[in-house]
């Protein structure tokens, strides 16, 4: 209800498209209190300003029908001039304390908002990657966006709203109560009579919120899958297939909207005739009584005005219990996150890892299957060590579990069976965060960040100097296409570096593992999707970037790895042989075969 002294007509059509509630429903709301009693000073100045906006809303009816009983009727101008002077000051305490009332609210609402997206999103950076694995990103930033907003709009307005409105039907009801009982027995016995016929009919439009949430969710996480992956669209010419698909679904969700308007449509011919019918019926019985001497004019007047004042914060009251049913379903769905326990996690005392680190990796019997996947082997019994400053590649095909290895040993997901070692230490034993910075990690696809170059190399070890940027953007060979650009290092690289080559975001991550300089490198397939050139300049910045180190690369392209320590070829998750690459090529395997086709060798 807005902050206005005399209410319109109460819209009987909210109360009767609002739903029962049923208090399980609401139950999600609970997690939100956290939030709300960060600022116990703020919440206590909104409820202190709303009760003041409140009472005073409640006044000015009283103080009307004084000023209609002896001013008008009495035709007395000096008391209509006195009524109405208290009157303008009632309304100057009303306005400001409902102008203080929104403030508050408001800065409350956004405060909760801001913590609880800090919260859920901080939350899900902290999640494993068995998580990610089976949810899908545009559905989680639907979440993130979307019922964030709703719940703010709760917190923000549904809150302060619902709270005023109790405020006026209990005083609007003693106001009544205290002006004709008789009256007053007849609305209260009349409304639920008008309602509940109506509410019977409303049941039928339960429990479609959620379903339309999560279907514009799947619209949301739809289109940010296509529209982030629109060269590979139009590459396969999937437009027209693609927004199809996409149409199909936006119309069944307009067709369930509209069946259930169609439902609210019937209702709202009800509730219209229904409420005028009985505000015609008060407003008789009203004016009867005014004929018997019962009540006086002004009696009747501010009667009147409570009664709508009643029904108007009812209506009020209702329409916010059929949003928290939304915020509910919103704040359940956000909640679904926060309750989630992310399955690596660190140990309850972890042990430190050795400083220096020694630079050592020891797979031991470690087998392996993904969950999405019924536990499907992906590794099996596999063993292997790497010492010090040693280049070990992993070669098989596609399949075979050898970027699932990397993954393992940064912790991504935890060994079903057996034990990895770094420096010695089993790594579910250390905490997560110093076993990950003891590795710097290539990818086929390097992850290229919306900001500049400068920001993506520094992404590496945040709070750098520019000088030390630029020295490991040099030792990638980097420097000197960034030089070229009117704007240097601040030079925007556009959404997953949309404006960089393959071999620049390539030579672009192979700076920022430099500038992290853990003393384990991973490198998985860093060059296979590069031309000629490019790839020689991207083997010239990895060479750089490995001495010294220990290094773990997985290749497709025998050439980048004739020179590795030890060559482990791997076959449906097993190490099938081992052995340096003038090794294995003399033994006449699986390598041998690769080898023959890649470098025509007999």
């Amino acid at each position: 209800m807005t902050d206005q002294a005399i209410p319109v007509q109460a819209d009987p059509e909210k109360l009767a498209t609002n739903p029962v509630i049923n208090p399980k429903k609401l139950q999600p709301l609970r997690k939100l209190v956290p939030f709300i009693l960060r600022y116990p000073l703020r919440l206590v100045l909104t409820v202190l300003f709303l009760l003041v906006s409140a009472l005073s809303s409640l006044a000015i009816p009283y103080v009307m029908g004084g000023a209609i009983d002896e001013g008008f009727v009495q035709q007395n101008l000096s008391n209509v001039t006195r009524y109405g002077w208290l009157i303008v000051g009632i309304a100057a305490i009303m306005g400001l304390a409902s102008g203080a009332r929104f403030y508050f609210i408001a800065s409350l609402g956004e405060k909760v908002l801001a913590d609880l997206r800090e919260a859920v999103f901080g939350h899900l950076l902290r999640l494993d990657s068995r998580y990610f694995d089976t949810n899908r990103v545009g559905e989680l930033t639907s979440r993130l966006n979307g019922d964030v907003g709703v719940i703010r709009f709760a917190v923000a307005s549904s809150f302060s709203l619902a709270l005023r409105s109790l405020v006026t039907i209990i005083g609007a009801l003693v106001m009544m109560m205290l002006t004709s009982p008789v009256m007053t027995i007849a609305v209260v016995v009349l409304v639920p009579c008008i309602l509940f016929p109506l509410i019977a009919y409303s049941r039928r439009l339960r429990g479609m919120s959620r379903k339309t949430q999560d279907s514009l969710a799947d619209l949301s996480a739809m289109s940010t899958e296509m529209l982030g992956a629109t060269r590979t669209v139009k590459a396969f010419t999937q437009e027209e297939t693609q927004s199809g698909i996409y149409n199909s679904h936006s119309r069944a969700s307009y067709r369930a909207e509209v069946n259930r308007l169609g439902a609210r449509a019937v209702l709202v011919g009800m509730a219209i005739f229904l409420g005028t019918a009985a505000i015609v019926g008060l407003v008789w019985w009203g004016a009867r009584a005014v004929f018997e001497g019962t009540v006086s004019a002004g009696e009747l007047t501010q009667f009147l005005i409570y009664a709508l004042m009643a029904s108007g914060a009812l209506t009020n009251v209702s329409d916010v219990l059929g949003t928290l049913q939304q915020v509910a379903g919103a704040t359940e769905r956000l909640t679904e996150i926060l309750d989630t326990d992310a399955a690596i996690t660190d140990p309850a005392s972890p042990k430190p890892l050795p400083t220096p680190s020694l630079g050592t990796v020891e797979f031991d019997a470690v087998t392996f299957g993904y969950q999405q996947a019924g536990f499907e082997r992906v590794l099996s019994g596999v063993s292997f060590s790497v010492a010090k400053g040693e280049t070990v590649a992993l070669v098989g095909p596609s399949g075979s579990g050898k970027s699932t290895m990397l993954s393992l040993l940064q912790r991504f997901y935890d060994v079903s069976s057996g034990a990895i070692r770094v420096d010695g230490m089993d790594i579910r034993e250390v905490g997560v965060t110093p076993l990950r910075q003891r590795f710097a990690y290539v990818e086929q696809e390097p992850t290229i960040f919306a900001g500049t170059i400068g920001d993506n190399i520094r992404f590496g070890k945040p709070g750098a100097s520019q000088d030390e940027v630029e020295a490991a953007a040099r030792a990638a060979l980097v420097h000197d296409f960034v030089a070229e650009m009117p704007m240097g290092y601040d030079t925007m690289v556009g959404e997953r570096g949309v404006t960089l080559s393959g071999g620049q975001k390539q030579r672009l991550a192979i700076a920022r593992a430099i500038l992290k300089n853990a003393p384990i490198l991973l490198l998985d397939e860093a060059t296979s999707a590069l031309d000629a050139q490019s790839e020689r300049l991207v083997q010239q910045a990895l060479e750089h970037l490995m001495q010294g180190r220990t290094t773990l690369v997985i290749a497709h392209r025998l050439a980048t790895i004739r020179d590795a320590d030890t060559i482990l070829v791997l076959d449906a998750g097993q190490i099938i042989d081992q052995g340096t690459h003038d090794e294995l090529v003399a033994k006449g395997g699986r390598y041998a075969e690769l080898a023959k086709l890649q470098f025509r060798e007999a």
